[in-house]
């Protein structure tokens, strides 16, 4: 077969309408690519989450996944006050990594992570 496969940014486009976002598209490219479980694994997800983030229907909070696709797929960066510059993905992945007191850097990230402006509220 010669056809690349696009199942899943045609979902994602008839899903998401014109204004679909960039980072839903470059999932969906991802996703032709190398399929949703691969993709799910690879940002921290389950292949579930990915399927109804393409098909527009995640109910849980869609700001986390993108921040895992543009650090993670997109290469976007951030600039973190305590480890430098790392990804997006690299950053989601430690606001939510769990706090111990007896870990200098993970006092130090909390600290400086609760008044980041990249920090992805919780409630929000």
């Amino acid at each position: 077969m010669t056809d690349k496969s696009t199942a899943n940014v045609d979902r994602a486009r008839e899903r998401w309408g014109a204004a679909a976002p960039d980072w839903i598209i470059v999932l969906a490219e991802a996703c032709d690519q190398f399929g949703q479980t691969a993709m799910g694994k690879r940002l921290g997800v389950s292949g579930a989450v990915i399927s109804a983030t393409l098909s527009n229907t995640y109910a849980g909070r869609l700001d986390k996944i993108e921040q895992r696709v543009r650090g993670e797929l997109m290469n976007e960066r951030v600039t973190c006050p305590v480890l430098g510059e790392i990804s997006k993905r690299q950053c989601l992945d430690e606001q939510s990594r769990e706090y111990a007191s007896t870990n200098a850097l993970r006092v130090e990230l909390r600290r400086a992570c609760a008044g980041c402006d990249n920090q992805i509220r919780r409630n929000t």
